[in-house]
């Protein structure tokens, strides 16, 4: 998990398959409340990709992110490590990852390469360290040295 190497940033004909899917994943979202539709692709490590869409609910909280649901499929099925994420939205500009979803993406990938769309196509890149720097992790628990936790401060 949290042992990775820094994988290289996947091929930019990869970043545009991924995104594809992102934006294929995004019209299956259900978001009577907010009206944005909000996909995600996860590259896993052997080249699987899972899929997830923003799920809402008439009470708030309750609502599941793209990020998070793809994450949730992929580690229901198995997987546990994971190269690239892309996230695509209807609205014009890009949208970023909340920040509970960076907390729960770095659990599993700390470096993983989040690649971001809008409808209008322009395409971000950045590493989830960049995009939670100092993140809460395993190694911060007391007497915890779980499955792949690694201090990625020092």
């Amino acid at each position: 998990m949290h042992d990775q190497p820094n994988s290289p940033s996947p091929r930019p004909d990869d970043v545009a398959d991924l995104l594809r899917v992102a934006h294929a994943a995004a019209q299956l979202a259900y978001s009577p409340y907010s009206r944005v539709k909000v996909g995600a692709a996860l590259l896993a490590e052997d080249g699987e990709v899972y899929t997830g869409c923003n799920v809402e609910n008439a009470s708030y909280g309750l609502t599941l992110c793209a990020e998070r649901a793809a994450i949730v499929r992929a580690v229901s099925s198995g997987e546990r490590r994971f190269r690239a994420m892309a996230i695509a939205t209807d609205l014009p500009q890009a949208l970023m990852p909340c920040g509970a979803c960076r907390q729960f993406l770095f659990e599993f990938a700390p470096r993983l390469w989040v690649h971001v769309q809008g409808a209008e196509g322009g395409v971000e890149t950045l590493n989830l360290s960049e995009l939670l720097p100092r993140a809460f992790s395993p190694s911060d628990l007391p007497g915890s040295s779980g499955p792949g936790s690694v201090d990625l401060r020092g």
